[in-house]
């Protein structure tokens, strides 16, 4: 998942940034609506979280232009009011969903997850792919009845790539969804994570590369053939 964190605090905004990223969701932020308008246009955001209160460009505007492009990311709006009523304008405005403050992180966090699943197709929380098993509500991958210690980015590559069920995903795919803003488009790093995910899977191999275009899951069949063969 990839998400936006646009607040008027940099304390709060980098602390829900770590705890998103602990849960291996690749996090943007900024501090004003008109960064946040620019980073929604640039990149897919699955989800994009909004202080009421951002200067230059205030939320409301920010909720109104998003809604009327027809694309974008679920949109979570922060307000500070504990007014029904504001809470109630907020969605009006084309907002997803509302929190007031104060509140819990791990509440945020919730809402987030929650929102990111309703930006997709629904997929289980449990995803399952020839013995590997990725748990999303508790962060755990096993292969085989093994558990596996992944880092946060080896796990969000190894969950886009279960997503694609066996299609080609590139590495331009995987930066967007896996990295954020600041991730180098020349970088090594899809190839390095790549590279250490499959050691950590274990043999046999079951993430090809496909010369030129990127990497799928290989299914049990293709595997055997290619340790066979």
């Amino acid at each position: 998942m990839r998400v936006l964190i646009a607040g008027v605090s940099p304390e709060f905004v980098a602390a829900t940034a770590r705890e998103l990223r602990k849960l291996s969701m690749a996090v943007d932020v900024c501090h004003d609506g008109g960064g946040a308008l620019d980073r929604i246009c640039m990149h897919a955001y699955d989800v994009a979280v909004l202080d009421s209160d951002l200067p230059t460009v205030p939320a409301d505007e920010v909720l109104r232009k998003v809604v009327a492009s027809g694309e974008g990311p679920r949109l979570l709006l922060l307000t500070r009011s504990a007014e029904v009523s504001d809470r109630v304008e907020g969605l009006a405005l084309g907002a997803d969903d509302v929190l007031s403050w104060p509140f819990a992180t791990v509440e945020l966090v919730a809402r987030i997850q929650a929102l990111g699943r309703r930006s997709a197709p629904a997929l289980p929380p449990v995803r399952r792919w020839q013995g590997i098993v990725l748990d999303l509500p508790r962060h755990q991958v096993s292969r085989e009845g093994r558990f596996l210690q992944l880092s946060p980015k080896e796990f969000a590559v190894l969950d886009v790539l279960m997503r694609a069920a066996g299609v080609v995903v590139s590495a331009e795919e995987l930066l967007e969804k896996a990295w954020d803003e600041h991730a180098d488009p020349f970088t090594n790093a899809v190839r390095v994570t790549m590279m250490t995910l499959r050691r950590k899977l274990g043999p046999p191999a079951l993430i090809e590369t496909v010369p030129g275009v990127g990497y799928r899951l290989r299914r049990t069949s293709e595997t055997l053939s290619a340790r066979c063969g």
